[in-house]
């Protein structure tokens, strides 16, 4: 019978050995982690797990009960060192574990400073495994003074919740506006106010330029020549695709680990789902780091991995919780030449639409889940409504159109 091994136990990782066992597939499937614990849900990481109201066991994705009692050998705290395409098999922890067909979901990892800015200071966090925030979680205490380096959803997230626990918040912004590479002006002013109201000090056009201390961060000295007093540090400066592996294994790498539209990479007997994946889409390569993606495309491998042969076309959409604001994402905007402003009926709640021309590529909705709804679904049936109805116009008769 054919043995499936999947490098990466995260939300990629358990959703493609979950649908191959859906879908039929009856041989040995191994999962190689390199955390000592099972697949878990990262967004709640920074929200909720941080704020201690979820607890460990919620994270987890499925109890660990489900792997053995699914065939799937799940060997945790346990790393791929190398792959070897010839012999096909994957050498890790000391041992060579044979292949049939490879899956690689290997994520993300997060970037962080440079030693030569003090990076390697204690006291100086990135938020991205559920050690990272346990490491962080005793320097979230009232009082205590923050500074949030980026201004991306992590960094955002991360500067809500120090606030929620009463922390002097200061977040530093490289450019003119916080959102600026992925949200229209009007979203990023959006969130900008939204994090004044609570206290946040948001210094836009703002770098770091060095952190100094002892062995523990203290001071933050500024690229506008100013300085700080600190007592922990959050770096929220994006990711990078983890392709070392498949690098070294001599497959394309282009923005991830590029496949197909089915999810092959340039080896036929290799495929890879997740943030750590480049793939076609819409004339381009792109790469998606969202929960969404990775479910999405790792069931779409799965199946392809047993012959389905369906290219995989996604319908994106995000999400981010900020104190008591929901922002739900529907497609993407890149490319937009026009943003329609949809105001609602509470405080707070608006939607922005993003247009190509008279085509609507993507939607902002800020604590507006029918918005977000009716152009989700007009996105998914490739249907544009026209702008100036959206400003106007009621949700239904949008759909209706």
């Amino acid at each position: 019978m054919s043995h499936i091994v999947i490098i990466g136990a995260g939300q990629a990782g358990a959703a493609l050995a979950a649908k191959l066992r859906a879908l039929g597939h009856a041989g040995p499937i191994t999962m190689i982690g390199e955390e000592s614990v099972p697949p878990y849900q990262r967004p709640p990481l920074s929200k909720k797990y941080l704020l201690g109201e979820m607890p460990l066991e919620r994270l987890f994705l499925r109890p660990e009960s489900f792997y053995a009692e699914n065939g799937i050998e799940l060997r945790l705290s346990d790393t791929a060192v190398a792959i070897d395409r010839a012999d096909r098999k994957v050498i890790a922890g000391g041992a060579a574990i044979p292949y049939d067909q490879l899956a690689l979901t290997t994520g993300a990892v997060a970037r962080r400073l440079p030693g030569a800015i003090g990076g390697e200071l204690a006291g100086v966090h990135v938020v991205r495994t559920l050690a990272d925030v346990d490491t962080m979680a005793p320097d979230f205490a009232p009082g205590r003074r923050v500074l949030v380096l980026g201004g991306g959803y992590v960094g955002l997230e991360a500067a809500a919740v120090a606030a929620q626990r009463g922390m002097q918040v200061t977040l530093l912004q490289h450019s003119d506006r916080v959102l600026r590479r992925i949200a229209c002006p009007e979203t990023s002013a959006y969130f900008a106010r939204l994090h004044r109201d609570h206290g946040v000090d948001l210094r836009e056009n703002t770098q770091i330029a060095a952190l100094r201390g002892g062995t523990w961060v203290e001071q933050a000295d500024l690229s506008d020549g100013t300085s700080m007093e600190v007592d922990t540090v959050i770096v929220g400066i994006g990711v990078t695709p983890a392709t070392s592996l498949a690098e070294a294994a001599g497959l394309a790498i282009e923005n991830g680990i590029a496949v197909d539209e089915m999810g092959r990479t340039t080896d036929p007997r290799i495929w890879a789902a997740g943030d750590c994946t480049s793939f076609p889409f819409r004339g381009a390569r792109i790469r998606l780091e969202s929960v969404q993606n990775a479910i999405d495309q790792a069931e779409a491998v799965a199946a392809n991995m047993l012959g389905s042969e369906a290219p995989y076309v996604p319908v994106p959409w995000f999400w981010s919780d900020q104190y008591d604001v929901k922002l739900q994402i529907a497609g993407l905007n890149t490319g937009y030449d026009r943003v329609v402003v949809r105001k609602g009926d509470r405080d707070l709640t608006v939607s922005h639409w993003y247009f190509r021309g008279a085509n609507l590529l993507a939607v902002d909705a800020m604590n507006d889940p029918r918005a977000y709804m009716t152009a989700k679904r007009l996105i998914e049936a490739g249907r544009s409504p026209d702008p100036g109805m959206v400003v106007s116009g009621d949700l239904k008769s949008l759909m209706a159109a």
